[in-house]
This record gives structure tokens, C-alpha cells and sequence, in this order.
């Protein structure tokens, strides 16, 4: 086994190795750039190496500064984790060549593997089903087009050097060919440095469905079954599951025979997913399942296969690496129950899916499920790289209870004020299409206008934020008792009136203090709330309040979180309704006095707005009468419980 490790790539995947890792025994060397100085995979490893500026250029696509920094610190081996140098095969050959043991697959397999008009030809000549489509040489817009039309439209233009969608274009027409097979070509040619394009046919209700296969250096290949990653937004995996719903044995049969013969055709070694495209439009079956790609690294959603064999991946990416055989024979591998991952994302959907940042001042995951996460509270999440803050995993006996388990865990995530998609992965989990287990790669596109229209605060989170407010208070203690917001009244609970304050939408509310909890009034429901810490219940349902200072707070239901701040608290109820007295609610300053000494008022009209936590709050008369007294002028500073104004009934 290796001594020690770099790990050439940051967030999520360094923290996820550095933890089997650090479990073996093996020292971790983190590498970061001036942005990730204080992140928390850098705080994790044992020895951390500044590589250069924000940029992915500049840092951590520096292959010779990346090996500089391994041999300075006297790494032995290199995991180059997912994205950035993973499939490089130029950077594992640099790697080896140096003397560093290279924790992923052989730099031949990576090339086989790299380009999918080749990666096809040899899929094919080793009996593993490919798309049906074109791929040649002949790059000729008349070529492609005259191509296009034989297979059928719709056609799919790819990429030959492609991924993650780019130079991707689905084309439904002959008339549109040429304009798009332009645009293909340009976004290649941007992202990969090579236009070259292959074609295929469109299949109607795909569904993206992958294999996990192991390979040793000794001639061992083993699969660890499939993952269904068909939910997807632009191409990119948004849910993944295991194993997928709706496949009979003998279709999975065939995909894992397909699998292990597509690894032994490039001599593969450590960890790689054969990925497939199926047309599910008739169910799945073996006849129409295609290679479609193979991923020559360790995949993002490696976890639910992870659940759902026992297996630690990278455990076994190391000892093949280190030249131990497979630790386990396919015989002896099993799979156990239903696991699903969704992607946390650092985005708002109800804005177009816009990358939010910042300094997280809140970052609250659920501890029933596996987290695997990028960041911690405190840390920032700045526009320079991928926006995934972090994976939850739910594992359970059945699809069902794992899909309402994980479900439930997106609905308790608590991030501020960074935006996340928190919200829009439990509407899609709840699905009843999703449970159901029907969904293909146009289930986000087809229920967008339901799945990603922006939530809105319930009543209960309305009543929430007020009880919260109320808690926080100046004198409230440890039970979130607030006294001073509410006065005596006779024969009835002290009382406030609070307006707040959503997004520019104000909300009317009525606080009366009921014991230690608070009876709240909202658009003519009643609720009771009791507040504990950064907690309100109301009826059998808790609401986690953040207290962001300067009169706000953030309460969080379903995934998303709602900023609250209290625009007035205007309190008849700090009267004593018995002799006409208005006191001081709190320590404050008068900024204004409706009336003087002498004027006659009628109950519920604001005498005196006094201004305290930087929030203006309305003292009112309780009674109909004439103003006696005036304790206080404009401009003054009041404490707390003095009389500022008496009325004669």
C-alpha cells in the first residue's frame, strides 16, 4: 500500500479520497489555489501546496506544477479525482514517467477511451452494441448532411472529443442541419480544440444508464452492477440511482457481459464506468441498449454503488494501484437494497438556474443520510469553479423508502445565503413520475415549469419567522420569553402587532404570548408557535430560524430558505389597558409623536413610533380618550418601561 498522496483536484472528491485515505493510514498532500486557501480540503490534508491563482488554468490544470509539488513534498502516488487532469493521458504518462505510482487507469486506455469515434470502432469490433449512427472521416458538411439523412431524423451531432454536452446538438429537421452542425462545430473546437463531429440517432426516450467495472493488472475485470443517471438538466446528471428501476435480469446480464468486454478491449486496470444510452420507449431491453462512452476515472456518483455493495471504491483504487489483485471475485460481490444521490447545487432555479455565491453563514445537512460535501459553514463559495456543494446519498431496502428518505433530506438542508437547489431535488424526488419509476433524460425539461417555479413562504413560516424575531429579542431569555414586547393587558394575553417583511412582500401578523409559547394570527388562521434556540414548532412540525442579525432572520421549509425582516413591531399591547398608560416597550429613541398634549385619540391609533434594533416599532393607544400626558419628546433617547404618554378615557 502507498505511504503517501497528492491529490490533484479540490472540493468534494480531495475530501472523499482524503477520508479513505487518512482511514488506511496513508498521508494526504493537498494542492489548491489562491481562492481555495482556506478551504476545507486544504484544512484536511496533512501538507497543503499553494499552485497559483483562481483561475483552473492557472492552478489546477498545471500538470508540471501539480508533479513539482508531489516531488518536492515526496509523494508517492498521484489520484487525480474527477474533472480537471483525471483524463489526461499526457498527465498520467508525465506522472509515472517521474516515478509517481498514477492512481487511475493505463494512459493507452485513457486515449482508447478519449475520443468517441474511435472509442466506438473498437466497442464494435469487441462485441460490445453501439448507437446507431456515422462515424468517419470525412468531415464534409454535404458528407454529414447526406449521413443525417440516411440514418433518420431526428439525428444527434456529437462531438467526437466531446462531454458534458458540448458540441452536442439534436437536430429534427434537414433545413436546421446545417445551421446546427455550425454551432456543434464551433463549441467543439471552443472546449475541446477539435471540431470534428460524429452522428447518431436520436433515441426518442433515452435513458442514460452505466456500468461500474474494476480492473487489476493481473487480468481480473469485475462489474459492481449499474446506476440509472438518467435525470438530468443540459446534459448534466442532476439524480442517480442503483440499480435502475425496470430492468429485468437478463437485460442486466447482457449490460455487464457488454461492460467487462469493453474494459478488457483497452486493458483497462482501477476503477472506469461504461456508460450506455437505452431507448426506453417499449421498457428496457437488451436489443436496444447502447454503448454510448466509457468515463476512464472515478465517477461523481460513485456512492450509491458504494451503498449498495459495501464496497469503498477508493480503497480498491489504491490497492490495484499499488499492484494488489481485485480485493474480491465477482462471485463474492452482492447487491443489497436501493441507493440514490442527488447533487447539491450552489443555484437558484426559480432564477434560471444562475450560479449563486459567497460566504456560507449558514450550511446545515442532514445527518440521516450520507453527505459528502465541498464545504463547511464559514467557508465561501467563489465563481471560479464547479457550483457542486455537495452529494447526499440515501440507501434503504426498497426504491420507495430510499427515494422518500432522500427526499426528506433535501427538504431539511439549510444553506444561506448562498442559493442551492435544495428545494427543486425534493420536487423532483417527490415526483409521482419519479417514484413511479418513470423518467428518461427529458424528465426536468418536460415538468420544468412545475419542478423550478420559485416557493413561496407558507402561513407556518410567516408564524415561524415572527416567533423567531420575537425570541431573539432584546430581553429575550433562554426560553425565547421576549416580555418586553408585550404589555399587561386585563383578561387577555399580552399582544403585538408585527408587520414583516419577505422579499419586499409584507406580512400582517398578530403575536398574543400564550405561557412560553406565542399564539400567532395570519390571514385569519391561528397557529401556535413555540420558540426554543434557533428552533419554532408549530403543531408537529419544526422550523429551523437563523438569526442573521440586524433584525432578520432566515427560516428555512423544504430545502429553501426565507430572509424575514421585521419592517415595524407596533404594540398596543404595551399598554395597560386599565389607566390609558403607554410605557416604553424597550430602550429606544422617539422618532416621531402623532398627537400633543391635549388632543383627543381614538384606541389603535399610533401616538409615538419609537425606534429600536434598527427597526421603526408603533406604540398605539389603547384606549379611546384624551391625551393627559407626554413623557417624552422627538429626537429623545427612552428606556426601557418609562411612561411615555397617558390617555384620560
Amino acid at each position: 500500500m502507498i505511504g503517501s498522496l497528492l491529490i490533484a483536484n479540490r472540493g468534494e472528491i480531495a475530501r472523499r479520497i482524503m477520508r479513505t485515505a487518512h482511514r488506511l493510514g496513508v498521508a494526504t498532500i493537498a494542492v489548491y489555489s489562491e481562492a481555495d486557501a482556506r478551504s476545507a480540503h486544504v484544512r484536511e490534508a496533512d501538507v497543503a501546496i499553494e499552485i497559483g491563482s483562481a483561475s483552473v488554468t492557472d492552478s489546477y490544470l498545471r500538470s508540471e506544477v501539480i508533479l513539482e509539488a508531489a516531488l518536492a513534498t515526496g509523494a508517492e502516488a498521484i489520484h487525480p479525482g474527477y474533472g480537471f487532469l483525471s483524463e489526461n493521458a499526457e498527465f498520467a504518462e508525465a506522472a509515472q514517467a517521474a516515478g509517481l505510482v498514477w492512481i487511475g487507469p493505463p494512459p493507452a486506455a485513457i486515449r482508447a477511451m478519449g475520443l468517441k469515434d474511435a472509442a466506438k470502432r473498437l466497442m464494435a469490433e469487441a462485441g460490445v452494441p453501439v448507437t446507431p449512427g456515422w462515424l468517419g472521416e470525412d468531415q464534409g458538411v454535404q458528407n454529414l448532411a447526406k449521413q443525417a439523412a440516411k440514418i433518420g431524423w431526428p439525428v444527434l451531432i456529437k462531438a467526437v472529443a466531446g462531454g458534458g454536452g458540448k458540441g452536442m446538438r439534436k437536430v429534427e429537421h434537414a433545413s436546421d442541419f446545417v445551421d446546427e452542425l455550425a454551432a456543434a462545430k464551433r463549441e467543439a473546437k471552443s472546449a475541446f480544440g477539435d471540431d470534428r463531429v460524429l452522428l447518431e440517432r436520436f433515441v426518442t426516450r433515452p435513458r442514460h444508464i452505466e456500468v461500474q467495472v474494476f480492473a487489476d493488472s493481473f487480468g481480473g475485470v469485475v462489474h459492481l452492477f449499474e446506476r440509472d443517471c438518467s435525470i438530468q438538466r443540459r446534459h448534466q446528471k442532476v439524480i442517480e440511482e442503483a440499480p435502475a428501476p425496470g430492468m429485468d435480469e437478463t437485460t442486466r446480464q447482457a449490460l455487464y457481459s457488454a461492460a467487462v468486454r469493453a474494459a478488457r478491449a483497452v486493458d483497462y486496470q482501477g476503477a472506469g464506468t461504461v456508460e450506455f444510452i437505452a431507448d426506453a420507449s417499449e421498457g428496457l431491453s437488451a436489443d436496444r441498449i447502447w454503448f454510448m462512452e466509457m468515463n476512464t476515472r472515478l465517477q461523481v456518483e460513485h456512492p450509491v454503488t458504494e451503498a449498495i455493495t459495501g464496497v469503498d471504491l477508493v480503497e480498491w483504487q489504491f490497492r490495484v494501484a499499488s499492484g494488489e489483485p481485485l480485493p474480491l471475485r465477482q462471485d463474492q460481490i452482492s447487491s443489497s437494497g436501493h441507493a440514490i444521490e442527488a447533487r447539491l447545487y450552489a443555484e437558484d432555479p426559480g432564477n434560471g438556474f444562475l450560479p449563486s455565491t459567497g460566504t456560507l453563514k449558514v450550511f446545515e445537512l442532514p445527518g440521516e443520510v450520507r453527505c459528502d460535501s465541498a464545504v463547511e459553514a464559514g467557508d465561501t463559495v467563489t465563481p471560479y469553479y464547479d457550483p457542486m456543494l455537495a452529494k447526499l446519498i440515501s440507501h434503504a431496502p426498497t426504491r420507495e423508502m430510499a427515494t422518500g428518505e432522500l427526499a426528506k433530506a433535501c427538504g431539511a438542508v439549510r444553506v444561506w445565503p448562498v442559493r442551492t437547489n435544495a428545494w427543486f431535488l425534493a420536487r423532483c424526488l417527490d415526483d409521482a413520475d419519479f417514484v413511479a419509476g418513470d423518467a428518461d433524460t427529458g424528465f426536468i425539461d418536460r415538468k420544468m415549469d412545475t419542478l423550478a417555479s420559485s416557493p413561496a413562504p407558507s402561513i407556518e413560516v410567516r408564524g415561524a419567522a415572527a416567533a423567531g424575531l420575537a425570541a431573539i429579542a432584546p430581553g429575550a431569555n433562554a426560553s425565547g420569553s421576549s416580555d418586553r414586547l408585550f404589555a399587561f393587558r386585563l383578561n387577555a394575553p399580552a399582544r403585538s402587532f408585527v408587520t414583516l417583511n419577505f422579499a419586499d412582500t409584507s406580512s400582517e401578523t398578530t403575536l398574543a404570548r400564550a405561557g412560553e409559547a406565542y399564539q400567532i394570527e395570519i390571514e385569519g388562521r391561528s397557529l401556535c408557535a413555540a420558540a426554543n434556540g434557533g428552533t419554532v414548532q408549530i403543531a408537529d412540525a419544526s422550523y429551523r430560524v437563523a438569526n442573521i442579525g440586524e433584525g432578520h432572520v432566515v427560516v428555512f421549509e423544504n430545502g429553501a430558505g426565507f430572509e424575514c425582516s421585521l419592517l415595524k413591531w407596533g404594540a398596543s399591547a404595551e399598554a395597560d389597558a386599565s389607566d390609558g398608560t403607554i410605557r416604553s416597550p424597550m430602550p429606544g429613541r422617539i422618532v416621531s409623536i402623532a398627537r400633543r398634549a391635549g388632543d383627543p385619540i381614538k384606541a389603535g391609533e399610533t401616538l409615538l413610533v419609537l425606534e429600536a434594533m434598527k427597526m421603526e416599532h408603533a406604540l398605539k393607544a389603547p384606549v379611546s380618550g384624551v391625551i393627559a400626558e407626554l413623557g417624552a419628546e422627538e429626537g429623545t433617547q427612552v428606556s426601557e418601561g418609562v411612561i411615555l404618554a397617558r390617555i384620560e378615557t
